[in-house]
């Protein structure tokens, strides 16, 4: 058994790592951080754990936590976890952050993009991007996840396998994508009111949302080179969910005819046939947030249009697993050797 800490266990993404990390075998909490609820039952808090979990709320005092957690989530705000770890910390537990901190590995870019200063640059260099399907073997090794977000992992596992073998031209690639409102976190805001989302759809962060860059920085290693794309999030009135649509060029072979369907297929299955949380579905059927809500999956379809010479990707995953919680399990499941699939292997909920 190792030791699990939490700081942001009482948002939404710290809510569902509770939840699942309470289903795993080989981990115990052993702190339910929160600076705002800290004192209070986090059954109270949460009354789905009544009876199954009796702690009280810590504070969110980092360094203390190093000392008792073999690892330690961070569900919390951007600037953070930034501006607390230190080489210390890190000689002493394992951290998965589920922020943007250490994502991004220009701290130019993610100063400009998230509007705050960096105070820990230093550790980019060691952060491991946790996208496991992608970068499983350097996870293994690494003493800090940069755990990606919901949109950024829709969006990149969709069009990876087709940017990484040059199908596509991923300059052209436009990704339409929407959320549930859970992804916008616990915090009140009127924008997240039930009478102003429900029977509502709207775009926001139009050509400057903040997952942009992690989008671009990703695919532009797949490409070798850099990479730049239009990205539009929706807001949708549903509680869980991130469903991407994205649209590329395709790329001519040396005979002139585009990649058909059967080759774009077979390069899903050479990235994705032999991993358990992708399923690339067949022919026409399009992914849906209901077939995935409440797991650890990735539903991921296309569709060739020969007549504009574009191909049409789309994904689904829930926001709060795959998206977050989730996710942040599997990378820790390879940091420690275990099933990588232990304690998120359930199926999706339906209905």
């Amino acid at each position: 058994m190792i030791k699990a800490g939490i700081i942001g266990a009482t948002g939404y993404a710290g809510n569902e790592l509770v939840r699942l990390l309470m289903g795993h075998r080989e981990v115990e909490i052993c702190w339910y951080g929160s600076k705002s609820y800290t004192g209070e039952t986090y059954a109270g808090i949460y009354r789905n754990m009544s009876g199954i979990v009796e702690d009280v709320c810590k504070d969110d005092n980092l360094a203390a936590l190093a000392d008792e957690a073999d690892v330690i989530f961070t569900a919390t705000p951007q600037g953070f976890l930034a501006g607390l770890l230190t080489e210390e910390i890190l000689a002493r537990t394992k951290v998965v952050d589920l922020s943007a901190d250490y994502r991004i590995r220009d701290v130019g870019v993610y100063e400009e993009w998230y509007k705050i200063k960096h105070k820990s640059p230093g550790l980019i260099g060691e952060a491991v991007y946790g996208l496991c399907e992608i970068n499983r073997e350097k996870i293994r090794g690494t003493r800090l996840v940069a755990n990606p977000g919901c949109y950024t992992t829709c969006s990149i596992l969709t069009a990876y396998p087709l940017v990484k073998e040059g199908l596509v031209d991923p300059g052209t690639l436009i990704i339409d994508a929407k959320s549930g409102t859970s992804g916008a976190g616990r915090g009140a805001k009127v924008g997240n009111l039930f009478c102003e989302v429900n029977e509502n759809i709207k775009a926001y962060g139009v050509t400057d949302h903040r997952h942009t860059p992690e989008i671009e920085e990703q695919l532009g290693y797949a490409a070798g080179r850099a990479v730049t794309v239009n990205f539009t999030p929706h807001l949708v009135p549903m509680n869980r969910g991130i469903l991407v649509t994205e649209y590329a060029s395709l790329v001519r072979k040396p005979d002139g005819n585009l990649p058909s369907a059967e080759e774009i297929a077979a390069v899903y299955d050479q990235y994705y046939g032999k991993e358990r949380f992708v399923r690339v579905l067949g022919d026409g059927v399009c992914p849906e947030t209901r077939w995935v809500e409440g797991s650890n999956y990735v539903d991921i379809g296309f569709k060739t249009d020969a007549r504009t010479g574009r191909v049409i990707l789309m994904g689904a995953l829930d926001n709060l697993v795959k998206g977050a919680a989730g996710q942040a399990v599997q990378n820790m499941n390879l940091l420690f050797g275990f099933d990588e699939a232990e304690g998120i292997g359930a199926a999706p909920l339906f209905p």
